[in-house]
């Protein structure tokens, strides 16, 4: 079999190209992102039955029942594409948002919209902007394209936006800034207040990415009236987490028409399926069950932080549901979990070696958590 191979002659060095070559040298430093390990691992590896996965803030309460009616309705036109446009779906977005369907942008999730929007407005020449502690995708898409990616390091586990202000305005090159509000994976929350003063601040020509997946669980922090009066403003919505949608991927991203017409040059067609769309219309048209969810989880949220006192364990305040506990050996910690069944996520990759993030699950998945986690921690 024969080879190419282009040799490009740089000064005195010579650098070679094959089929293999990345585009951009950032490629090869770039990492798989590496998911929880799912409920089959588990029970393949530790020989266990009875799993508990609190690791990918996933809704334990499952999904609205309209959703699973509207996906039956479809069943028997799984040989059909999807409506590339998604009209349905998009006036619904729309209309619970209270803006024009030319301002909403569908994604296969709201992994696939971060990609998009990355891909459609920074080039290599360009900067990311982001937070230590913040969403993990964030340097990988700088990574992905050749990008520069800065770090801007975190203040008390959260943004310390005066820092990335100042960040963005020492740098020329700066394109993009990535908030996640709230915050994954520590799931602190900047108030609308300290995000507007921050927009109104950052030069026009930088985009502002808020990333907020879990807004659902608090809705009186929502920034939808920046798009109002920002054009370089895109709110990131997800309905993998509240809606409880995840295996569905369905995500939706809202901005200037201008920056959606450009958005929907990038993506992908058909990139939302037919039962993706339906699901997330029932989904999105039953508020009763967020409300619900929104209930029940903040209700869940305080009595496992109280737990976590009475156990002398530190945690950081969460906004989402999910919350960030510090458990010492992490390591050994997360091992006996896993042993008894129970997946957590660590956070080892974020820097963070002492620390957990769980998922707030049902009042009996917390109840079986905490007595595994004390007994745990008293057998240590």
């Amino acid at each position: 079999v024969t080879h190419w191979l282009f040799v490009f002659k740089l000064g005195n060095t010579m650098t070679e190209k094959t089929f293999l070559t990345p585009a951009y040298d950032s490629i090869l430093k770039l990492q798989a992102y590496q998911t929880g390990k799912s409920v089959e691992d588990l029970k393949r590896e530790y020989e266990v039955n009875d799993v508990l996965k609190l690791g990918s803030n996933e809704n334990p309460l499952g999904s609205s029942p309209y959703v699973t009616l509207a996906i039956t309705k479809q069943l028997d036109q799984l040989a059909r594409y999807p409506d590339s446009n998604a009209v349905d779906l998009k006036q619904a977005v729309a209309d619970f948002n209270d803006v024009h369907s030319s301002q909403v942008t569908l994604g296969n999730g709201s992994n696939d919209l971060l990609d998009i929007i990355a891909r459609t407005f920074v080039s290599h020449k360009d900067a990311i902007v982001y937070s230590e502690y913040s969403f993990i995708v964030y340097p990988m898409l700088a990574k992905m394209i050749g990008a520069t990616g800065i770090e801007v390091p975190a203040k008390r586990y959260g943004y310390d936006l005066q820092a990335m202000l100042e960040v963005v305005q020492q740098n020329n090159n700066v394109r993009m800034v990535f908030i996640a509000n709230p915050n994954n994976p520590t799931g602190t929350l900047l108030s609308k207040e300290e995000i507007r003063d921050f927009v109104e601040q950052v030069p026009s020509h930088v985009l502002v990415v808020l990333d907020e997946a879990y807004i659902e669980y608090c809705p009186d922090s929502n920034n939808r009236e920046l798009i109002d009066d920002f054009d370089n403003v895109i709110l990131v919505r997800t309905f993998s987490k509240a809606y409880g949608l995840a295996g569905l991927r369905v995500g939706y991203a809202l901005s200037h028409p201008n920056v959606a017409d450009m958005l929907n040059r990038i993506r992908q067609p058909f990139n939302v399926s037919l039962l993706g769309q339906s699901a997330a219309v029932a989904a999105l048209g039953d508020q009763d069950f967020i409300a619900k969810v929104h209930k029940i989880n903040d209700g869940q949220m305080r009595w496992i932080c109280k737990q976590f006192d009475a156990l002398g364990l530190g945690f950081v305040k969460s906004y989402a549901n999910f919350v960030m506990v510090n458990v010492g050996d992490a390591d050994t910690i997360n091992q006996a979990l896993l042993e008894q069944g129970i997946l957590v996520r660590p956070l080892a990759g974020y820097g963070l070696d002492e620390w957990l993030r769980i998922t707030v699950g049902t009042p009996e998945d917390n109840t079986r958590l905490i007595d595994t986690l004390r007994d745990t921690l008293e057998s240590m």
